[in-house]
């Protein structure tokens, strides 16, 4: 096939979204992105117009969630930092995770940049091996360049489990940092506290169902992030960041 000028800045959103709604394909002749929408008034046009142009059309095959856990995982791993390595670990541990590993990150604005930094190189990896493997011809690179991968991280970290919930875990880490905190700092921090439990009785007393309203539940992503994990394997169909 002759070289084709490709659109990498869609390319590489279309490899971020895994949506079990849409669909996006690379046009091998202008190297621009086709995308079906499930429920879109033009998604059977466009869905017979990739049938009919079977040469042309190359179906994107997104990193699916699990790939992108073992992104997270092998983030964690890096971390120098051992409490926030642990606390990463807790979080990173069954349904939700991808949800509280951005939570716990968003403390931590630098460790943040490094995760942005880590999971942008490991998606752009996925592309070119993609690009390699369809044996496409790019006429012109990547705006990011050759990414060499890298050897796995030796051994990729777990939590070990004790006896105690995720929960109970957290409230220990939460009790370590109160000891830490200065005494004129505790009437601020207990009013913050106080205020979290009362904020927590009241979306159990206003809602029977409140998993349903998680911004990462399938179909709401946050920053291309995938949806959530169980017991630290992703759903099939889910798409982090």
């Amino acid at each position: 096939m002759p070289p084709v000028t490709i659109n990498w800045s869609d390319l590489e959103i279309a490899f971020e979204r895994n949506s079990p709604e849409q669909e996006s394909f690379l046009d091998l002749e202008n190297g621009d992105l086709l995308s079906i929408v499930e429920g879109e008034p033009d998604a059977a046009a466009r869905r017979a117009k990739v049938a009919n142009n079977p040469d042309r059309y190359v179906r994107v095959d997104p990193a699916s969630s699990r790939e992108q856990y073992r992104w997270m995982e092998r983030f964690v791993g890096l971390v120098q930092d051992q409490a926030l390595r642990e606390r990463l670990l807790v979080a990173i541990d069954g349904k939700g995770a991808f949800r509280r590993f951005k939570d716990v990150l968003l403390a931590f604005p630098a460790e943040r940049e490094r995760w942005f930094a880590h999971r942008s190189e490991l998606l752009h990896l996925h592309i070119q091996t993609w690009i390699e493997h369809m044996q496409i011809q790019a006429a012109n690179p990547p705006p990011w360049g050759q990414v060499t991968a890298h050897a796995e991280t030796a051994e990729v970290p777990r939590l070990t489990h004790t006896g105690e919930a995720p929960g109970e875990i957290l409230r220990r880490q939460a009790r370590d940092l109160l000891d830490e905190i200065p005494a004129a700092e505790l009437p601020t921090a207990l009013v913050f506290l106080q205020f979290l439990r009362e904020r927590g009785a009241a979306l159990l007393l206003g809602s029977g169902a409140t998993e349903s309203t998680s911004k990462f539940s399938a179909g709401d992503q946050d920053d291309g992030e995938p949806a959530d994990v169980d017991h630290g394997t992703p759903d099939e169909g889910t798409t982090a960041e």
